[in-house]
């Protein structure tokens, strides 16, 4: 009986250091895994500023060459008025046709810009939507990163050494059961 006792605490001891063995390789395991995450869920917030700050610059651009183009079709339509008013009065022409000239002129320069407008807010409108679907893209990526880490509890600690205790005394009543009974030879 003595030796199954043995065999008991030494399972007991084997149990216990086991249990805290993977308790601490555990800890370690999470604790590496919270870093990780923490890094990645950082890079991906940096990668999400980026794609914003490239998205806004391209509007930005885009916005400037719209204004441009805007520019100089204006300075364009005034020297075709320009040139038509002294034209029609070098020719001696006035009156009706001559503001019928100016006026087309003027139509055509508005729904020119007007469909340049047009374009430029549908243009905003697509880098908006584009803003929020990387926001949403950038969420689930979130997600996918931050998964739940399965960090040791104390209690599951010590279920492993009693569990390992119990295999350990078994063991040793196997043993005990298998060794041949002591004869007294007295």
């Amino acid at each position: 009986m003595c030796t199954a006792v043995a065999l008991g605490w030494a399972g007991l001891a084997l149990g216990a250091a086991s249990a805290g063995a993977q308790a601490v390789g555990q800890r370690q395991q999470a604790k590496q895994q919270a870093a990780y995450q923490a890094q990645a869920a950082r890079a991906e917030r940096l990668r999400f500023q980026q794609e914003q700050t490239s998205m806004r610059m391209r509007q930005a651009q885009e916005q400037e060459a719209v204004g441009r183009e805007l520019e100089q079709v204006s300075r364009k339509s005034q020297a075709a008025l320009a040139r038509a008013r002294v034209s029609a009065g070098e020719a001696g022409v006035a009156g009706a046709s001559v503001q019928a000239l100016m006026d087309d002129y003027m139509r055509q320069e508005a729904g020119y810009r007007a469909a340049t407008l047009r374009q430029q807010e549908l243009g905003g409108i697509a880098t908006g939507m584009g803003l929020e679907q990387a926001g949403f893209a950038t969420q689930q990526r979130q997600i996918g990163i931050n998964q739940p880490i399965d960090r040791p509890s104390f209690l599951s600690g010590a279920l492993g050494v009693a569990s390992g205790a119990l295999g350990g005394y078994r063991t040793g009543l196997t043993l005990k059961s298998m060794m041949p009974p002591k004869t007294d030879t007295a």
